[in-house]
């Protein structure tokens, strides 16, 4: 009879980065069981490697509490979505010659890996819709999240006739289902923020307020971390004293703790992680840390690397405290995330 993912790796997965896999996820549904919530970080290409086909369940069994990701996740799971019968793998991506990577450019194929996102039938195929949604914006005066931008998009411009995945492998869809939290830090280097900075230089949108800052997006997680785990507002917190930046919230005043499970690196990790160390020393106001951590790194620890850096490091920035159960997992996240995310659904 074929294997569980539990069950095969409670046999086979017993030591180093494998033994962690496991001890990850006992740990994340220990945390549930504690009433935790969990937000995942999402850097590198994980859209486009389809962690949806994983993720979105994960959030539809409210296993997922809140997602933090770059610019390039968002847009790219819609991507996959609407073009993905015209997508282009190339296995032999190693033997490539700078003349092939410029043949794929003409095609309109840009890589990633050994995957080429098709930008006539991706970026092209929505910017007219996403375009009608930022003007309607600028004459109106509203202003967007990257998250909201996205969930218009798809409830008020997208046939589903025009999906060509699974809607249910779409983490996306599934997020604005359930009303999932989404935080976007850094939105401008993805492709639609290209494509918003050059319609703001061409005029026909006239204010690039129109999208929201980065630093309104912080607010906003403040917002819904201290919501979380203290269910009030951040200014009806207990004020930290002066000199007393470490003083730890009770437990029996806190509502619930908070998981954090970082897929790579960068900003989608770091913006983050620094909200606890952001309303602990720079609001003065007194809240949890990260209730546990995790996070899967194919980064060496080494010169400075944030991507790098072990946990531990995360308690001397007040992120962490000592006591809170911390891992990683030093491997290739589309190999090991939906490992754990496959366990701790029961597949």
């Amino acid at each position: 009879d074929p294997m569980s993912i539990r069950s095969f790796t409670d046999r086979h997965y017993r030591h180093f980065n494998a033994a962690t896999v496991v001890d990850t996820a006992n740990a994340w549904e220990a945390h549930l069981n504690d009433n935790g919530h969990v937000l995942v970080t999402l850097a590198g290409a994980m859209s486009t490697a389809e962690l949806g086909r994983s993720l979105a369940e994960m959030i539809r069994q409210q296993k997922v509490h809140a997602i933090c990701c770059t610019g390039a996740n968002l847009e790219e799971d819609i991507f996959n979505l609407v073009a993905h019968k015209h997508y282009v793998r190339v296995p032999d991506y190693r033997q490539l010659s700078p003349q092939d990577e410029k043949e794929l450019e003409r095609q309109g194929l840009n890589r990633v890996t050994d995957t080429c996102i098709p930008e006539e039938e991706a970026f092209r195929a929505i910017e007219h819709h996403i375009l009608e949604i930022w003007q309607e914006a600028d004459r109106t005066g509203g202003r967007l999240s990257p998250p909201e931008l996205m969930r218009q998009l798809v409830q008020e411009k997208l046939p589903t006739t025009s999906y060509q995945i699974d809607p249910k492998d779409s983490w996306l869809l599934a997020a604005i289902e359930h009303q999932l939290p989404i935080f976007v830090p850094g939105w401008e280097d993805s492709t639609l923020g290209n494509i918003f900075a050059a319609h703001c230089m061409r005029g026909t949108i006239r204010s690039a307020a129109v999208m929201r800052s980065g630093i309104e997006t912080m607010h906003e997680l403040a917002d819904w971390y201290v919501q979380t785990t203290m269910g009030k507002a951040w200014d009806a917190l207990p004020e930290i004293e002066e000199g007393q930046t470490a003083v730890p919230v009770p437990r029996e005043e806190a509502v619930r703790t908070s998981g954090f499970f970082q897929i790579g690196g960068g900003i989608a990790g770091d913006f983050p992680i620094c909200v606890v160390p952001m309303i602990r020393q720079d609001l003065g106001r007194s809240c949890p840390y990260w209730g546990w951590f995790c996070q899967i790194s194919d980064s060496t620890t080494s010169y400075g690397s944030y991507s790098g850096a072990v946990p531990n490091e995360k308690i001397t920035w007040g992120k962490l405290d000592i006591d809170t159960p911390r891992f990683i997992i030093e491997s290739d996240a589309s190999i090991v995330a939906p490992l754990i995310f496959g366990r701790l659904l029961g597949w």
